[in-house]
């Protein structure tokens, strides 16, 4: 008699989740990874704090709430912190959401600065995915964590007074969205949060004198991963590495690049309520609609000239500094340009600047609006995205949704997802490599040159429009990963 392989369950614990809270790319992912992998038939759960508004998310679009009966009870820093758990349904999606309010009250998530009180709350997190069990009655046999924001859990299975006796319970993954960020803290720390003196070495979180919580939870986890296969290498390297290049070049055995994919149900033209009009590769017509709204909301007439934009982060990881010194030589005749977005004020201040000296070819918005994103999307022509360096990055796989020709710069996940058009007839945009303002214009200029041509802009357009970013084979690739930890064929 065949017996049936046990169904395979995973919990993913994150700060944010689409719809419920977002800062960036993270929410995102959450937002439609955890979906996909139920599709493919795995127990795929999510644990999520209750910061404000996410209850109020829930109730809003009418999703399954239920409290339940046991709470959560994590000790740190000498004292015992409890916590509410809500099971929220989410189209069959189990959510469970940690009610504490004196913890989760950052509106904005994140801290501006890092010490043992304002990382509280990500401790507490990560903790209470390993009680979440007995409150829940369901036990994952993996956990997925994320960034250094839960890279706290796999630290407590390995150096924990308490937690490390759980270790043979669970195979942990943890994912590398953004190197940039990780989670450099006092050592004192540790001590509060119950983790014996040997999380404190060179060989654990000890980072130039203090602890590193990304590098703690990269060393005990039993397999990192990427969010793109270039990002795996680029880490790899004293340019991309961020000061752990070393270790990410020892433990390479235990890191795979997987890409990122996008929810074709948010990001469709073909779907998309946001629009005025909905368009697709056979009949392109909306998208037309689409500019002149666009154009409406600029304050401009329609002259012809090919719209170019950025919707991100303004902070230099973006490449902000050369795309706003590009810019000043692009404007005029060439096209019109459109930011949208914040970050670092230095970068605000010069966005508007540059609207109130150009207004006639350069319209910025500070903040983030979802139906503003998706106009823009679809009634722009060329997408910049000139990113110093880039983990994955969803605005291409957006913009090529929309039939938006990406110029974006050679690094991580632009490298993976664009192919140069003027190097290939299957070409689905424009790739520059140098960190110049000088080599993005010149990128830019090949797009716009290519616009002007109806028959090879039609071809790059199509050939953007037909690339599959679903993330049906990125929940493939973890699949795949996940049975290898079950079966103990992974490499470390």
């Amino acid at each position: 008699m065949n017996v049936p392989p046990a169904r395979r369950k995973a919990l993913h614990i994150t700060p944010e989740m689409v719809p419920f809270a977002k800062q960036g790319g993270l929410g995102d992912v959450l937002g439609a990874l955890p979906k996909a992998m139920m599709a493919k038939g795995v127990d795929a759960r999510v644990l999520l704090p209750a910061f404000p508004g996410v209850v109020e998310s829930a109730k809003k679009r009418g999703y399954p709430i239920t409290r339940l009966p046991e709470k959560i009870h994590v000790a740190l820093d000498w004292r015992v912190y409890s916590s509410a758990v809500l099971h929220v349904d989410v189209d069959g999606l189990s959510v469970y959401v940690l009610e504490q309010p004196e913890l989760f009250s950052n509106p904005k998530i994140y801290p501006m600065s890092l010490n043992l009180e304002t990382v509280m709350p990500f401790a507490f997190l990560s903790l209470a995915g390993l009680e979440l069990p007995e409150a829940a009655g369901w036990k994952p046999d993996i956990i997925h964590v994320h960034d250094w924001f839960t890279a706290i859990l796999p630290i407590a299975l390995r150096w924990h007074r308490h937690y490390r006796a759980m270790r043979p319970d669970y195979d942990v993954v943890l994912t590398v969205h953004n190197l940039a960020y990780q989670g450099v803290i006092e050592q004192s720390v540790l001590a509060a949060w119950g983790l014996a003196s040997e999380a404190f070495s060179m060989d654990s979180m000890e980072f130039y004198g203090q602890a590193n919580i990304l590098k703690g939870g990269i060393i005990a986890s039993d397999a990192v991963t990427t969010v793109s296969p270039r990002y795996s290498w680029d880490i790899q390297t004293p340019d991309g590495g961020f000061g752990l290049h070393g270790l990410f070049k020892s433990l390479r055995g235990k890191l795979t690049g997987i890409m990122n994919g996008i929810d074709y149900e948010v990001w469709h033209p073909d779907i998309d309520a946001e629009l005025p009009a909905r368009f697709c590769a056979g009949d392109m017509s909306g998208k037309a609609e689409c500019r002149k709204r666009l154009l409406e909301l600029c304050g401009w007439s329609d002259d012809g000239r090919p719209i170019a934009l950025f919707v991100g982060r303004l902070v230099q990881q973006k490449g902000v500094d050369i795309l706003f010194t590009s810019i000043e030589r692009m404007l005029g005749e060439s096209c019109l340009v459109i930011v949208i977005g914040s970050g670092q004020s230095q970068y605000e201040d010069w966005a508007r600047e540059l609207a109130n000296l150009h207004p006639e070819n350069f319209w910025c918005f500070i903040g983030f609006g979802e139906e503003l994103a998706h106009i823009a999307y679809a009634g722009s022509d060329i997408l910049l995205m000139p990113s110093l360096f880039e983990p994955c990055g969803l605005s291409q796989m957006i913009a090529m949704a929309y039939g938006t020709v990406p110029v974006v710069r050679n690094t991580g996940g632009l490298s993976d997802s664009v192919i140069d058009f003027d190097g290939s007839p299957d070409g689905t945009g424009f790739i520059f490599s140098d960190y110049t303002a000088e080599e993005l214009a010149q990128a830019a200029y090949r797009a716009m040159e290519a616009f002007g041509d109806k028959n090879r802009w039609r071809s790059v357009v199509r050939n953007a429009m037909a690339a599959d970013f679903s993330w049906s084979t990125a929940t493939s690739a973890y699949i795949n990963l996940y049975d290898n930890l079950r079966n103990g064929n992974l490499l470390t």
